[in-house]
């Protein structure tokens, strides 16, 4: 699909802000109760930049992710990736954003039990209108990138914990997006594990000129990324890295 507008929005963005956010606000309605996540919230990624964003548990961190990746609406504000304002996109536009733009990793894989490495890193290439054989060949390159060459045809319940995380990496990064989104990707996995595939992510990053948006608890590993923003009162703060 390289000649959707979507597509084209993109490669004409490249090297400018790959996500923007202005005057973010999220507010939680149940009945008559009213709970404000965050009001008046910026940020700005730029191009192939990796930052890390920490704070307490309950601070909005995944609320914060979920709207930058579009997947869920702000109360108001505008969300920008690679250009395009989100809000002003079709729920099919922002679909094809998502999966042009943005990978995602999650704490847990979520690699569809019934398939195989192979076919889960597949899906993200097949979504955007490619050919099963040149799907195939993108994913078994990266696959092989990963470590996981030998295990391509195994599916997720034959894989380590570190085995599917790496699986879950090759899939966000299948179809070179602008920006990775990552929520705690590595809090499953043993210490030795989650600095392996953390190690991973940055080469990566580094490879494709990726940007990255982690939201870590493991402030060691958040030093590592070139920014640490702190969520704190519904606002982000930048911390010195001597200061994580």
């Amino acid at each position: 699909m390289s000649d959707s507008p979507i597509a084209a929005a993109v490669g004409a963005n490249a090297g400018g802000d790959v996500i923007r956010a202005e005057k973010l606000a999220k507010t939680y309605a149940e009945g008559k109760m009213r709970t404000p996540v965050f009001d008046g919230l910026e940020l700005v990624v730029a191009a192939g930049e990796t930052v890390a964003i920490v704070g307490a548990s309950g601070a909005g961190k995944s609320t914060l992710l979920h709207l930058l990746g579009g997947l869920d609406t702000p109360t108001a504000g505008e969300v920008y990736v690679t250009g395009q304002k989100m809000s002003s996109l079709s729920n099919s536009a922002r679909g094809q954003l998502r999966n042009r733009a943005l990978g995602f990793v999650y704490q847990f894989h979520h690699l569809l039990p019934e398939f195989t490495a192979l076919e889960n890193v597949m899906m993200p290439v097949m979504l955007g209108g490619v050919d099963v054989k040149i799907a195939a060949q993108r994913a078994k390159a990266l696959l092989e990138k990963v470590g996981l060459g030998h295990r391509i045809e195994h599916k997720p319940g034959e894989l380590s914990g570190g085995e599917r995380q790496r699986a879950a990496v090759a899939r966000a990064l299948v179809n070179q997006p602008a920006c990775v989104l990552g929520d705690e990707p590595t809090g499953n996995l043993d210490e030795r594990t989650a600095a392996t595939v953390f190690e991973l992510m940055l080469e990566l990053n580094r490879a494709q000129q990726t940007s990255l948006v982690l939201v870590t608890h493991d402030r060691r590993l958040a030093r590592k990324l070139d920014r640490v923003l702190e969520l704190h009162e519904g606002r982000l703060r930048e911390l010195a890295i001597a200061d994580v």
